[in-house]
């Protein structure tokens, strides 16, 4: 993950996102974004919620952050206005995150073209 800055503080990742598509190809790293989103979800709402996102915060390594850079991160990807993520809006909100799979998407993109000019 990248970097995600909220009002209050800033929480660093390293963005292993790059490095992990091209070790496990484009399906293998939706498949690992699709497991990260089960492992934060809600079971019985079938959504990441501000409670499970809290509640599995540990996993991330932010169990120090408030309940309002919580909130600030649900409200970061929450394309519908419902106030949850599903696994379309968590996928898309990694990407978004991942300013390495945002210069990378350019690189693979030119390479593919260039291959295919040859």
């Amino acid at each position: 993950m990248a970097a995600y800055e909220s009002t209050m503080s800033a929480v660093d990742f390293e963005d292993y996102f790059p490095s992990m598509i091209v070790r496990l190809g484009a399906e293998g790293f939706i498949g690992e974004l699709c497991n990260g989103f089960q492992l934060l979800m809600d079971c019985e709402k079938g959504l990441i919620t501000f409670e499970s996102l809290k509640r599995n915060s540990f996993l991330l390594g932010l169990q120090d952050m408030g309940d309002d850079e919580f909130v600030c991160m649900l409200r970061e990807g929450d394309l519908d206005g419902d106030g949850n993520l599903n696994q379309l809006e968590f996928c898309i909100l990694m990407f978004r995150l991942s300013p390495g799979l945002m210069d990378g998407s350019k690189q693979w993109v030119q390479a593919e073209v260039d291959h295919v000019m040859i």
